[in-house]
């Protein structure tokens, strides 16, 4: 309120921000007249949510200005003016509304405040005011849920009917306070509130309780217990998303969570990727085990495709989300202003935004113009007033408030006066601007001295006022007046101008070539007037060079007052380009410029694509990048096998050399049946340049397998059985899908091989039992491996013993190593067993000197024993060897499983199977699973089917078959059930 007109430069311009939104000074104006401004928000109304059970009996909606003279204050209900006085719920506080005794019929909806001086009114952004609640869980009582044990299991929350949405959950397990600790195998959706349950063991039994929270009205409740009974089974399972974040929507800046999660056993591994593009660097993080992808801060790059994946040893599932950024953005928004009287005036505002937004002008709080620009002509003082322009869409609403003040005046020079001082360069320009402050627009004339000036080959006089000399001398020193007059008065005001010599060149830097790593210099001096200040500004491609922030490539050194020199080391390629030379003093400046070439190592490949995919190799295509002035010599090719997550390896490729004129190369030695992606790598002489992104993912054709299982072996088992062991082929050798083992099998010597077909590729033994089989037979087996595509080789045959009759006794295959003798060998070995129970009545076998391995029977089962050989001729025995310990195991399940029903399905297609689970006895070894057999009638081989639970389905085929299940366990194969089974379709 005081004399403005004794502030500074500097105090003028702080007090210009009292406009508030202003950026430019365009309001200075406003803000210098002691009449003060319109308001501007400090603090606006915000989303409240209140509680139904609040022990609080009212609520505040903040509404704040900065206004001169002070705002009065209104406010609106669902854009219905609230008549304070009226109703005894409502009261002003300041600017403040107070709602007294809140009711939700009466109080609930959006509201907005109003604020108004003198110099018009503002409309505050809408807020809602809502009553939470959150009602409690129904009393019924939750069922039990009954999981086999390796299965997954999701346990649902259900959660009672609430308001807002925004909810937390946890969940009990058996009492107050126990919370389940989250982990790779728990997890729960903060989405539905349910419980998952990767793996089912037999430690999840319990009582469990979904505990909701809703933090904005701070309350909390429980469900009924829900009772999980694991059911003993231990299956594998593959991967299986069940948690799947829906398609999102939101909005710039703000933080998302989406959520993946999969059932499965072994527990599965969850990895994420962006289909599109990479995960924003420094604005992601992933928890929980791989379940959670947080990403902050929205921005619209970070749209698009966002795919999780399951793996686990039995398979993988995936699941896509896409994740939508849609939200208004102010383009151009309008900001305040003072405009001359008469004069024309556009105020605009542009958004962005999904969907495209809607905007609209208020002016005093009223509709103004549904439109994103308006335009004034010949303003009027009933043009000033308080303007707001108002983008919305469905996601929300932005506001811009700005101020228009009408102005009318004469000229002034108090704020802007032409400069006192002016200098200017020989043969240079000068330009002196006049810009008095005078509404309407003012006429301009110049004059130097007494001499009014006029336009000519050297002067020449702007359309905003300014004056330009050109060509300046020494004759043109002087004092120069701007002279502006209006309808409403006139002023003046004057500088001096004087001449100074001109700055020129006089060593410029010169053109270098070299490559990255390597250093160089560039000189630049130049002659000025001996009375101005002279500064070189070294640019590269019209940028200033920042020499502190890039100190580690640049060094500016300064020879004398008239010379710079610019050091450029370990030059890299972004250091090549234009650079150019500024000498410049007050006055004037003169600038000269040479190239930097900067030669390395090629830039990355684009666009890699297989195609060609095979069983063993691809075709793999590329486009080249920049060579970066050195010719390509030559490509690499690398992949990754997504199996065995590893690093990139360099591929073998046809033809080996990739020259660098290629655009193609076939990789092989690829392995069937795989996962891969690819990348290529170019080089020059001067080195290796960057890999290029990832080609898309592709699987390599499936084909025959070529491994076979390895270190075959077994013999012994009860009851004339033939045990036969193997190593299961690992999963990287399967080369196709449906994979399993063909096992051959006979007598050493007889012609006629037996098989038998295994579906389980993890199945490492086979026990075939026949009542045909000879005792302590010398078998010959071997195995190979089959998938989709066909069978692969037979493995080197094994040599292993089948079993001896004997009840529920256990057998022993004992081999011998060949011993010398100085004596005639009379042509046996002894070997004696005895029971570590009684050693008095140790056993003893004869075996021929031509045998090294004999067959120990009659043992008993659980027991342990100790076992030495002995050589023998006619002089007697031989020293014993050393002896052995060996513990025979529980015999296996003397009872055959119970065949309880046989039931072909709806389609015709398979019959299942189903029976009682055995029970061992307490002398016999634990039942670990079934095996059955399904071969057609009278025909000793068949396909093998191994499982842990009590039924299973066949295929249907026509004519008779013979099904044969079994109990398995760690003392051998128990006693077979068999059922008979005929189809004539």
């Amino acid at each position: 309120s005081g004399d403005l007109r004794s502030l500074s430069q500097e105090e003028r311009l702080l007090l210009s921000v009292c406009v508030g939104e202003s950026t430019s000074g365009d309001l200075q104006e406003v803000c210098d007249e002691s009449s003060g401004f319109g308001p501007v928000f400090e603090e606006q109304p915000v989303d409240t949510i209140y509680p139904e059970e609040s022990p609080e009996d009212k609520i505040i909606m903040s509404c704040r200005t900065r206004a001169n003279p002070p705002a009065t204050y209104r406010w609106r209900l669902d854009n219905t003016e609230i008549v304070i006085g009226n109703d005894d719920h409502y009261s002003l506080m300041g600017g403040n509304l107070v709602i007294s005794f809140p009711d939700k019929s009466k109080h609930a909806g959006n509201y907005s405040c109003l604020a108004s001086n003198e110099f018009g009114t503002l409309v505050s952004q809408k807020a809602s005011v809502q009553f939470g609640y959150l009602d409690m869980f129904s009393s019924d009582e939750r069922e039990a849920v009954y999981v086999k044990e390796g299965q997954g299991a999701v346990l649902l929350c259900a959660p009672p009917p609430h308001l807002p949405e925004d909810l937390s959950f946890r969940w009990m397990l058996n009492e107050f306070p126990e919370f389940i600790l989250l982990d790779k195998r728990r997890f729960v959706s903060q989405t539905t509130g349910n419980l998952y349950i990767s793996t089912v063991r037999a430690s999840d039994s319990g009582n469990y309780s979904c505990f909701v929270s809703s933090p904005s009205i701070a309350k909390s409740v429980f469900s009924k217990f829900i009772p999980l009974v694991p059911i003993a089974e231990r299956e594998k399972y593959p991967a299986d998303i069940k948690v799947k974040s829906a398609d999102t929507y939101t909005l710039m800046g703000q933080n998302i969570t989406l959520e993946c999660f999969a059932l499965g056993n072994p527990i599965p591994q969850i990895r994420w990727r962006k289909v599109d593009g990479d995960l924003p660097v420094y604005r992601h993080n992933i928890s929980m085990s791989g379940s959670l992808l947080h990403l902050y801060d929205i921005q619209y790059e970070d749209e698009g495709l966002y795919e999780c994946e399951a793996n686990n040893s039995k398979g993988k599932d995936r699941h896509k989300v896409h994740l939508y950024v849609e939200a208004p953005e102010w383009v151009e928004k309008i900001s305040s202003s003072e405009r001359d009287i008469g004069g024309d005036y556009i105020m605009s505002c542009l958004a962005s935004g999904k969907p495209k937004p809607h905007v609209h002008f208020l002016k005093n709080g009223r509709m103004y113009a549904k439109n994103h620009e308006l335009r004034f002509t010949d303003l009027t003082f009933d043009d000033s007033g308080m303007y707001q322009c108002i983008a919305e869409n469905r996601h929300g609403t932005i506001y811009a408030n700005a101020e228009l003040r009408v102005f009318a005046g004469a000229p002034s020079f108090e704020w802007n006066p032409v400069k006192p001082k002016l200098l200017g360069a020989k043969n240079g320009r000068v330009v002196i601007d006049c810009k008095p402050r005078a509404a309407p627009q003012p006429s301009i004339s110049w004059s130097k001295g007494t001499e009014l000036l006029h336009n000519s080959s050297r002067i020449f006089i702007w359309p905003d006022g300014s004056l330009e000399l050109l060509n300046v001398t020494k004759s043109d020193e002087g004092k120069y007046t701007c002279f502006a007059e209006n309808d409403r008065g006139r002023a003046n005001s004057t500088g001096s101008l004087s001449v100074t010599d001109a700055t020129k060149i006089t060593l410029a830097p010169s053109n270098a070539d070299i490559s990255v790593g390597e250093s160089t210099r560039m000189e630049c001096a130049a002659s000025h007037d001996p009375t101005l200040d002279l500064t070189f500004i070294w640019s590269l491609d019209a940028h200033a060079i920042d020499f502190d922030q890039d100190r580690e490539h640049y060094e500016r050194k300064m020879a004398g007052t008239s010379s710079s020199e610019l050091l450029i080391s370990n030059t890299q390629l972004r250091h090549a380009g234009r650079y150019s030379c500024t000498a410049q003093t007050p006055v004037d400046n003169v600038t000269v410029s040479a190239e930097l070439v900067v030669r390395g190592p090629p830039g990355p490949p684009g666009g890699v694509r297989v195609d060609e995919v095979m069983t063993s190799s691809v075709r793999v295509t590329w486009s080249h990048g920049t060579d970066n002035l050195s010719p390509i010599s030559k490509y690499s090719v690398q992949y990754r096998d997504e199996r065995a997550q590893q690093d990139w390896r360099d591929a073998s490729t046809s033809p080996v050399n990739v020259e660098g004129n290629a655009e193609m190369a076939s990789v092989i030695n690829l392995t069937p049946w795989t996962e891969y992606e690819f990348r290529v790598i170019a080089t020059n002489t001067l080195g290796t340049g960057p890999p290029s992104d990832p080609s898309p993912k592709i699987t390599t054709r499936e084909a025959r397998p070529v491994v076979a299982p390895s270190e075959i072996g077994g013999g012994g088992g009860t009851s004339r059985e033939l045990t036969i062991t193997w190593t299961p082929v690992q999963p990287q050798y399967y080369y196709g899908s449906n994979f399993g083992y063909i096992i051959a099998f006979k007598p050493h010597n007889d012609p006629e091989w037996m098989r038998v077909t295994v579906t389980d590729p993890q199945t490492q033994k086979y026990v075939h039992k026949d009542s045909k089989i000879p005792p302590s037979t010398r078998f010959e087996v071997k195995m190979k491996a089959f998938n989709s595509q066909g069978e692969g080789p037979f493995s080197v045959s094994a040599f292993i013993c089948s079993a001896q009759d004997g009840g529920d006794l256990t057998d022993v295959c004992f081999h011998l190593s060949s011993c010398r003798s100085s004596h005639h060998h009379r042509g046996e070995d002894a070997v004696g067993h005895r029971s570590r129970r009684n050693e008095a009545s140790a056993q003893r076998v004869l075996v021929p000197s031509r045998e090294n391995h004999t067959r120990l029977d009659n043992m008993k089962p659980n027991s342990h024993y100790l076992i030495e050989v002995r050589a023998y001729n006619g002089a007697g025995y031989g020293p014993a060897s050393q002896r052995h310990k060996i513990y025979t195991k529980r015999a296996p399940p003397s009872r055959p499983p119970k065949i309880i029903g046989t039931k072909m399905n709806y389609s015709g297609t398979t019959i299942n199977i189903a029976w009682e689970q055995v029970e061992p006895l307490a002398n016999e070894s634990t039942v670990e699973g079934y095996k059955v057999l399904y071969r057609p009638e009278g025909q000793p081989n068949g396909v093998l089917y191994t499982t842990v639970k009590q039924s299973i389905d066949l295929p249907m085929k026509k004519g008779d078959y013979l099904v044969e299940v079994r109990a398995h366990s760690e003392g051998g194969d128990g006693a077979v059930a068999q059922v008979r089974i005929f189809c004539s379709e």
